[in-house]
C-alpha cells in the first residue's frame, strides 16, 4: 500500500469518526429537548390542575361562591370557629348613589337550570327601596331586608326566585368557620355548589364595598356569573375583596341561629373550615312580604 493511499485511509476514517460523533451529539441535543420540554409540559401541567382545581375542587360559585376557599383562614378544634363577632357590619352605601333607574339584563347559561325557573324581565328597575324576604329553615326563621338602593338588578332577581319557589326545599351546602371567612351559603337545588338557574347577571359591586355580620351577598364563580346562590356573613369576613355583589342585610335573631350552626362545626369536604354544615340546614320556604 502506498503512503498516500494509506494517508487517504486514515483520513476516510477519522472524517468517519468525527461524521460518528457530530451524529451522537445531534442526537444528545435532541434528546435533552425532548426531556426538557416533557419537563416542561409535566410542570405546564401540574401547574394547570391547581389553577383549575384550585383549592376546594371543581367549578363552583363560591364567596365560591362563597368566599374564594384559598383565603388564609384558621378554625378552633373540631372543625369549629375559634370565636365570632358579634358587631354587626356598618350599614351598606354606596359613594355614589345609582341612577335611579338602573338597566338589567339576565342572560341565559351554558348550564341548564338546577331547577326549573324563568329569569326576570330584562329592562329597567328602580334603583330605591328595600324589601323583606322571610325563609322559614330547619333551624328557624332568617328576616332578609333587600336593599335595591346597593344592588337593584340582584333585588330584583332575588325576589324573582321567591317567588317561583326556587329555593323552597333547598338546603345551605355550605359553611366555613375559618378567621377571615365565615359565611353560610345557599341558594343550590342540587346542594353540591354547582348549580343555578340556568342564566347569569352582571355583578354589582363598588370599591368601598366590605363584609361583615349580618351581611348578604351573591356567591359567583368569577365575574358576572351571578345566578341563585348567595351566602350570609354571619361572622369575620375580613378576607373578602369586593367582588361579590352585596344586597342586603339578615336580621340579628337570625344570626344568632346561624351562630349555633357555626358552633357545631363542619363536615370538612373542602378543608378543615369548609365543608357542609353539620348541623344541616334547610330552606323549606322563602316568601316576600306583599
Amino acid at each position: 500500500m502506498s503512503k498516500k493511499t494509506h494517508q487517504q485511509q486514515l483520513a476516510a476514517r477519522k472524517a468517519k469518526r468525527q461524521a460518528e460523533r457530530d451524529a451522537e451529539r445531534r442526537r444528545q441535543r435532541r434528546n435533552l429537548t425532548i426531556t426538557i420540554t416533557a419537563i416542561a409540559a409535566v410542570v405546564v401541567v401540574i401547574v394547570g390542575v391547581f389553577v383549575v382545581f384550585g383549592v376546594g375542587g371543581g367549578k363552583k360559585d363560591t364567596p365560591t361562591a362563597a368566599a374564594p376557599t384559598e383565603l388564609p383562614a384558621t378554625a378552633g378544634p373540631d372543625n369549629k370557629p375559634k370565636s365570632i363577632p358579634t358587631a354587626l357590619a356598618a350599614p351598606l352605601k354606596r359613594p355614589t348613589p345609582l341612577a335611579a333607574e338602573v338597566n338589567c339584563t339576565y342572560k341565559k347559561g351554558a348550564e341548564p337550570a338546577s331547577k326549573k325557573v324563568n329569569p326576570p324581565a330584562d329592562g329597567k328597575t328602580k334603583s330605591s327601596g328595600t324589601s323583606k324576604v322571610s325563609l322559614n329553615t330547619s333551624i328557624g326563621d332568617l328576616q332578609l331586608t333587600l336593599d335595591s338602593s346597593i344592588a337593584p338588578c340582584t333585588v330584583k332577581n332575588f325576589l324573582s326566585l321567591v317567588g317561583q319557589k326556587y329555593y323552597d326545599n333547598t338546603k345551605c351546602h355550605r359553611l366555613t368557620v375559618g378567621e377571615g371567612l365565615q359565611v353560610l351559603q345557599c341558594g343550590d337545588p342540587t346542594a353540591k355548589g354547582s348549580g343555578g338557574p340556568g342564566y347569569s347577571f352582571a355583578d354589582e359591586v363598588y370599591p368601598t364595598l366590605k363584609y361583615g355580620r349580618g351581611i348578604l351577598a351573591m356567591a359567583n364563580s368569577g365575574p358576572n356569573t351571578n345566578g341563585s346562590q348567595f351566602f350570609i356573613v354571619y361572622g369575620d369576613a375580613s378576607g373578602l375583596t369586593p367582588q361579590y355583589t352585596a344586597f342586603g342585610t339578615v336580621d340579628a335573631a337570625g344570626l344568632k341561629l346561624i351562630d349555633k350552626v357555626a358552633e357545631a362545626g363542619v363536615t370538612p369536604e373542602n378543608g378543615p373550615q369548609d365543608g357542609s354544615p353539620k348541623i344541616p340546614v334547610e330552606i323549606k320556604t322563602a316568601t316576600a312580604a306583599a
